[in-house]
């Protein structure tokens, strides 16, 4: 696990946007998974700015939603289809056709859910998976005490979850109290994650996430399994680690050759 310790939510971005380019270019067919929510809006903003101004080409690239809520009718402005081809596939081109979801208005959701573990694993895997992290640690809707071994399907949201996304919708009324996501085995499945984790609400998150033991009350921690994960946090996130010194060492003599 690699932590890296930046000034802001922007430089955050900037640095995740390096990993996915060098991936895309490396290889143009490469596989994201996609991510919602504020934390990766830095991300995506930068990775549209590098489409616009520089060419940067997803023509090739496929994606995979990291969630969807169940029961939000097709089009609604917060479905997390909606949402990623608002803040990110329209705006570098890739084809939505290339882009897919978890259904959480199918009639068998369970059956659904396999489908969607069996589309990842045909189209290679998933290489680079960026995630953001709930205050309560967890990681796409992965709530705490989620099975550490679990595959896409449904989960019920806790009512912190809610009341967090509850900005998002009119009222917390409005939010709905399930949702598909891929499970925390199906997200260890992804070859490198990325995590983007700003602002001083984190911090306890990032602490456990990065620190703490291996628990399903965080589910994050089941990330130190994992060998390829870069934690991108700002100062404020950061500011409950206990080994912040170490990390800010680490990445000023990482050798040049090494990348993210």
């Amino acid at each position: 696990m690699e932590v890296i310790i930046l000034s802001d939510k922007e430089e955050a971005g900037r640095f995740a946007a390096d990993a996915i380019e060098a991936l895309v270019v490396a290889k143009p067919e490469a596989v994201l998974g996609l991510a919602t929510g504020s934390s990766p809006l830095p991300i995506y903003d930068e990775l549209a700015r590098r489409h616009a101004e520089e060419g940067l080409d997803f023509s090739r690239t496929r994606g995979f939603a990291l969630d969807e809520y169940v029961g939000l009718p097709a089009g609604h402005p917060e479905s997390y289809w909606e949402v990623l081809q608002r803040e990110f596939t329209s705006r570098v081109g890739i084809d939505p056709s290339r882009v897919s979801a978890p259904n959480g208005s199918a009639e068998d959701i369970a059956t659904a859910c396999a489908e969607y573990e069996a589309q990842i694993v045909a189209a290679g895997g998933i290489d680079l998976q960026i995630l953001g992290i709930g205050t309560d640690g967890h990681i796409g809707f992965n709530e705490p005490v989620s099975s550490l071994a679990s595959r896409t399907r449904i989960k019920t949201l806790t009512e912190q979850t809610r009341q967090d996304n509850a900005r998002f919708f009119g009222s917390l009324g409005e939010v709905p109290h399930h949702v598909v996501t891929q499970g925390l085995g199906t997200i260890m499945d992804a070859r490198h994650l990325v995590m983007i984790a700003t602002g001083a609400g984190k911090a306890s998150a990032v602490k456990a996430a990065v620190e703490g033991p291996v628990a399903a009350i965080c589910p994050a921690s089941v990330l130190q399994f994992h060998p390829h994960v870069t934690f991108l946090v700002d100062e404020a996130a950061a500011s409950g680690l206990s080994l912040g010194g170490y990390y800010r060492h680490t990445w000023n003599n990482k050798p040049s050759w090494q990348k993210l």
